[in-house]
């Protein structure tokens, strides 16, 4: 979960100004946590107390409401009766890594990815970003290797992963689609080398690079199973108590 929110708060500063190169400071005196962070926080906080994500993505959405979100989800949090809004934006993958690190089984896993997910993006693009992230979350966190979990994400979900980076990044631009998003935040996991490596490709792509990154970067944590203590401690500074609380009873439980 932490890998998530460092993704999210190290590519920050680049979402509007795209970089195609690795080699960036790690945290930029601008770095913050944006909506994806919060949203992830809210999925958590949904699991460890009554399971109803909409009401603790709705909450807690208001409660940081400039934190970035896109337009519609604005108007969704706005509304006192919210409804899903046939969504296929990259938001429901990039809140969804909880989920991978809590369950059991992947039909599990599915189900509460689905769940997450239909509250807003209810479209299937949006569904199945949200689920083929979370599977992939709880496949590395079990253990399975990089060709294993990129077969399954391209039987299983159709994503299309044989080009390289070096071919992706010429031309990839700011996308926040699903199925703009979480194929190339899989390839910088997969051509990554350790957790570090994997967001500084995600973010080198230079489109949505908070959201590549947060993706990218809590499958990177469930994988390599550790995360560099300069970077924990910078992200825990970063951080509400209010969320740190969440997390750690999450890592707790």
């Amino acid at each position: 979960m932490l890998g998530a929110i460092a993704g999210d708060i190290i590519g920050s500063v680049y979402e509007f100004r795209p970089i195609k190169t690795e080699q960036f400071p790690l945290f930029d005196e601008e770095c913050s946590f944006t909506d994806d962070t919060v949203m992830t926080v809210a999925v958590a906080r949904a699991i460890l107390e009554d399971g109803d994500y909409g009401a603790a993505m709705h909450s807690l959405g208001r409660r940081y409401p400039r934190a970035g979100y896109g337009g519609n989800f604005i108007r969704w949090l706005l509304s006192d009766n919210p409804t899903p809004y046939q969504s296929w934006g990259n938001g429901s993958a990039m809140r969804v890594s909880p989920i991978g690190l809590a369950f059991d089984s992947e039909e599990r896993v599915l189900t509460e990815a689905w769940r997450s997910a239909v509250v807003t993006h209810d479209h299937p693009e949006g569904i199945k970003g949200a689920q083929a992230t979370a599977l992939a979350v709880f496949l590395a966190r079990n253990g399975a290797g990089k060709a294993v979990i990129r077969r399954e994400m391209e039987l299983r979900f159709g994503y299309v992963l044989n080009r390289t980076l070096a071919e992706i990044r010429p031309g990839y631009h700011f996308d926040v689609s699903c199925q703009g998003t979480v194929p190339e935040a899989l390839t910088a996991f997969l051509e990554s080398i350790d957790y570090e490596d994997a967001v500084r490709k995600a973010v080198s792509l230079g489109g949505d690079s908070d959201t590549l990154a947060c993706i990218t970067g809590g499958i990177a944590a469930a994988h390599y199973r550790t995360i560099p203590e300069h970077i924990v401690g910078k992200v825990r500074s970063l951080l509400p108590e209010e969320f740190l609380a969440v997390i750690d009873r999450f890592q707790e439980r």
